[in-house]
């Protein structure tokens, strides 16, 4: 292999060595994000507002956390309190 061409494998590995290292970082704080909103929920329904106030989120990212988390049936809507859902924790049978 021509020492260009090698040079070119040793560049885009450490390229990638950066993303992965970004990507872990990232999940990582999600996972913390997901755990604070859970951690709320479990202490029984709340709203939007409610749980970004007690994890000091941002009432945007709390509720794209919610999405998220209803999407793969992790929480559900409740009922309306004022102009907001009531979330809830959904624990497995298992």
């Amino acid at each position: 292999m021509a020492a260009k061409d090698k040079d070119k494998l040793k560049q885009l590995r450490e390229e990638r060595k950066a993303y992965i290292q970004k990507a872990k970082e990232m999940i990582k704080e999600q996972n913390k994000i997901v755990k604070k909103i859970k951690e709320q929920l479990g202490e029984g329904p709340k709203t939007v507002p409610e749980i970004s106030r007690q994890t000091d989120l941002p009432t945007w990212e709390v509720m794209w956390f919610i999405a998220s988390m209803k999407k793969y049936g992790m929480v559900a809507e409740g009922d309306k309190d004022g102009d907001y859902f009531k979330y809830e924790l959904i624990t497995s049978g298992t």
